[in-house]
């Protein structure tokens, strides 16, 4: 076993020296003139699966941060003796769309291995993973606004392990289970990435293509996307530099700053003459700063076997084939396909920035977001009215009111009525904010014609005698004004304007009532 590993250490880090300065072109860094920065990311997603991985139909289901500890575990998670592992398969059918999704080859015959290590919180003192035969490889990841493609070299399921929490005052370490045996994704990049900021970019755009097929949430703050960063710098046209690994960083903002620390404590080391020693590190948000954790343990520390209680994988092609047809749209044919409906570039980030906060449901069930939304909203409308009304004056008001996308009370329904009613100029834009304000605040299910009848927000037909009477009450009202627009200054006139607008309560549309009060005023 142990010869076994070590051939495979040789293959991954020469495959690591190999590509490291062959895939990207070096751009200066103006924070490390002189030197090369290069970044690998691997990225363990919690699948959103009902059930854990291995745990049984019955037994035990995921939890979440509400749960009471140690209320989610069954008798295999505690690793009593005599329990058998049994595959839950909604997760392979999750990794299998996160694999597509990822432009990955599929394995059809892939292997679970035992990673062993001794934490408390891990009862069988080994890890269920996938490190010699996953179940996909050789994936990419474009990130469009960087212009660069991250290769992935595998993505493996895995067991998920418990959580230790330290009680100072106690000095005792509380062990909770009911993380333990959660499905995994591990999704492993090449060294592709140069920069902090692409580093966040790629975790960015991987966390909107997990919610997009429903396999993830990708919730860092939440401990359901978490990142582990291989760090090393380099001369630029120099040998590869020693990289260290920096572990369990549960936020992009973090990871960037991880990473930028990393590269300028390696680039002082090299300046000394003092070697880089590879090793697993951490990182100490309040002193912004990474420290050591361990040597870096490499395959024959961990002593991989295959699991002998789980037989192979196979994946019948008939059976991804399946899966690819029932494949949702991905964000980068949601981009292009908004975008050929007219919209700019600003509308489309917008909505889809909001989309990639949805709600991601168990077993693939995917949530109803922003994108939904919008396609309702605007079959058989103007797609850039409807665009309008949500980004600039719906997002605007939830905005207003520390409320997110996943607050919003207005129904489709709602907001094309009142998108009609808008358009077909039954209600001013000035009213119809006014009713998007009403439903709002009042979560009322009635439609907005209802609520334009009630509180008088229709506009008046009435051959203009009501506009005519607001103008000259407002010119009576501010003769000063009145007079500087007889004069030849027609930019006053919009104070008078406010002065009608405010009388007609907002009924009047503004063209309207220049029109006319320009008409009164220089005839």
């Amino acid at each position: 076993m142990l010869a076994h590993g070590r051939v495979r250490l040789i293959t991954r880090t020469s495959s690591w020296l190999r590509n490291v300065h062959t895939t990207r072109t070096h751009k200066e860094d103006t924070r490390w003139p002189g030197w090369q920065l290069v970044v690998g990311i691997e990225v363990h997603a919690q699948i959103k699966s009902k059930r854990k991985l291995f745990s049984g139909e019955h037994e035990a289901f995921t939890s979440d941060l509400s749960d009471a500890p140690n209320t989610h575990v069954s008798a295999f998670d505690a690793a009593f003796p005599g329990t058998l592992p049994r595959l839950n398969p909604i997760c392979v059918e999750l990794g299998v769309r996160t694999a597509i999704a990822l432009n990955a080859e599929v394995q059809q015959r892939s292997a679970f291995d035992r990673k062993h290590y001794f934490y408390a919180d891990l009862p069988s003192g080994y890890q269920i993973t996938q490190q010699y035969a996953p179940i996909a490889r050789n994936g990419r990841l474009v990130l469009e606004k960087d212009d660069v493609a991250v290769r992935i070299k595998q993505i493996q399921l895995e067991q998920d392990t418990g959580k230790s929490t330290f009680l100072p005052r106690n000095r005792l370490t509380a062990i909770d289970l009911n993380r333990a045996g959660t499905g995994l994704m591990e999704i492993v990049s090449e060294p592709d990435m140069r920069s902090p900021e692409e580093a966040g970019s790629y975790v960015r755009t991987l966390q909107a293509v997990l919610r997009s097929v429903g396999s993830s949430d990708g919730n860092m703050e939440q401990g359901s996307l978490r990142c582990d960063v291989n760090v090393s710098v380099n001369r630029v046209g120099g040998p590869p530099g020693t990289r260290c690994e920096i572990k369990n960083l549960n936020s992009v903002k973090n990871m960037m700053v991880a990473i930028t620390c990393e590269a300028f404590r390696q680039i002082a080391l090299l300046d000394q003459g003092i070697p880089v020693t590879q090793e697993t590190r951490g990182f100490d948000e309040e002193k912004a700063e990474t420290y050591s954790l361990r040597s870096k343990e490499d395959a024959p520390d961990y002593r991989y076997m295959p699991d002998p209680n789980i037989p192979p994988l196979l994946i019948d092609k008939g059976y991804i084939d399946a899966i690819r047809r029932k494949m949702p749209e991905l964000p980068p044919a949601t981009r292009a396909r908004l975008l050929s409906q007219g919209l700019s570039e600003r509308d489309v980030d917008v909505l889809m920035d909001v989309d990639s906060g949805r709600e991601v449901r168990f077993d693939g069930e995917l949530g109803r977001g922003a994108v939904a939304y919008f396609d309702e909203v605007s079959r058989g409308r103007d797609p850039k009215a409807a665009v309008n009304w949500i980004t600039h004056e719906l997002l605007g008001q939830l905005a207003f009111r520390n409320e997110t996308f996943t607050d919003n009370p207005i129904s489709v329904e709602q907001m094309g009525e009142l998108i009609d009613l808008v358009q077909n100029g039954k209600v001013t834009g000035t009213s119809g904010k006014t009713i998007l304000r009403h439903i709002l605040s009042t979560r009322t299910p009635d439609l907005p014609s209802k609520i334009a009848e009630e509180l008088q927000l229709l506009t008046v037909s009435d051959g203009g005698a009501s506009l005519e009477k607001w103008c000259r009450d407002a010119i009576a009202a501010l003769p000063e004004e009145a007079e500087v627009v007889r004069r030849g200054n027609v930019k006053v006139v919009n104070k008078i304007m406010g002065h009608v607008m405010k009388a007609s309560r907002g009924t009047a549309k503004a063209q309207d009532v220049r029109a006319m009060l320009l008409k009164l005023l220089q005839s």
